[in-house]
């Protein structure tokens, strides 16, 4: 059985983070949508809300730039925190022992896709 692509859901290409592995989004409508970011870490693409833990606001200054030069973590624009890609747990940082909200989701047939019955108001 072959399984539509539900493109309400799609967040982008798998492909599109193989030379930049992060990279943010936005779903929902009206002033308050869901802004996430993805990040990929090997084969492993994560979704987390793009928001700080210790302040409440986003990661990122410059759009889809969430990782340390290395590409090893995520890093907080404003305070200097760090984020483990694979768990979204702030290692060190102001918001150390806090972690970021993981956002769910599934790659079908090569793109990136909120999971299914993920309600975007949910994570505002």
């Amino acid at each position: 059985m072959t399984r539509t692509l539900d493109t309400e859901r799609v967040l982008c290409e798998a492909d599109e983070l193989a030379e930049r592995p992060s990279r943010g989004f936005l779903v929902g409508e009206g002033p308050w949508p869901m802004s996430g970011l993805l990040v990929r870490k090997g084969d492993r693409i994560h979704a987390y809300l793009n928001r700080c833990p210790h302040a409440g606001h986003p990661l990122n200054l410059k759009p889809d730039e969430f990782l340390t030069p290395d590409r090893s973590l995520i890093v907080c624009c404003s305070h200097g925190a760090l984020f483990d890609i694979d768990t979204g747990y702030c290692i060190d940082g102001p918001c150390a022992g806090q972690s970021l909200v993981p956002i769910p989701i599934e790659l079908i047939g090569g793109y990136v896709l909120l999971a299914e019955g993920v309600n975007p108001v949910d994570y505002q």
